[in-house]
């Protein structure tokens, strides 16, 4: 993950959108960070985010202040979260996974939103343009979609017998689910392999599908990109 760009991201949007009227109501700008996984899963990414914010000149509890928001892989926790963070009139809401910041963005019209996500943002609604995003939303897109093929094709070099592939999906997050499965349905047919599809929306069944996997013997597995499977 390039957290560097992320975090520089972050700095800039913390400079360049006014900060300085919301400071007026606290001591010190307050940024609101929601992640749908929990703080142990992505504890090196928090301190990668801290140091950051610290290497564009942002100290938590020096200049600036933050507000850690978790749904600890439960998606319908979102919603209530970030209107906590809303209510609590944070000065920006950085977060990641595909379909939160559209929870975010509908929560909020006025504070800032810096996202991650594998999908492409104008595609799933986020922002205008790549170009000119619009809004109050911004952020940086991998396309991981987009890469579905070449790690198909990476898959069949590195295990070129491989035919029946395994495919592990997070359906909760509906911003990608669909659109990750009908790629590699596309690319699995171009190469001529056979794919099944395993859902799984937490640890539990993410364990279901492990052992339905290993009963049905595929060649190789694919899994999403999807915060939960990272995590």
């Amino acid at each position: 993950m390039k957290r560097r760009a992320f975090i520089s991201l972050l700095g800039s949007a913390a400079v360049t959108w006014p900060l300085a009227a919301r400071a007026q109501q606290s001591a010190m700008p307050v940024i609101g960070f929601l992640d749908p996984r929990s703080a142990d899963a992505i504890s090196e990414r928090l301190r990668g985010f801290r140091q950051g914010l610290k290497e564009t000149g942002y100290i938590e509890g020096e200049n600036v202040a933050i507000v850690y928001r978790f749904a600890e892989n439960r998606n319908d926790r979102l919603t209530e979260l970030v209107t906590d963070l809303v209510r609590r009139q944070v000065a920006v809401i950085a977060t990641a996974g595909d379909d939160v910041p559209s929870i975010v963005k509908a929560a909020t019209t006025t504070i800032p939103i810096v996202f991650i996500v594998a999908q492409d943002p104008v595609r799933i609604g986020l922002v205008a343009s790549l170009a000119r995003p619009g809004g109050n939303v911004t952020g940086i897109n991998f396309f991981a979609s987009e890469l579905v093929a070449k790690r198909l094709e990476l898959l069949r070099e590195l295990v070129p017998r491989a035919a029946r592939i395994a495919i592990l999906i997070n359906p909760a997050n509906a911003a990608s689910a669909d659109l990750a499965v009908k790629e590699i349905e596309d690319a699995a047919r171009a190469m001529r392999l056979q794919i099944q599809v395993h859902n799984a929306s937490s640890g539990r069944e993410i364990s279901t599908a492990f052992a339905d996997i290993v009963r049905e013997r595929p060649d190789a597995l694919v899994v999403g990109s999807d915060p939960l499977a990272s995590s």
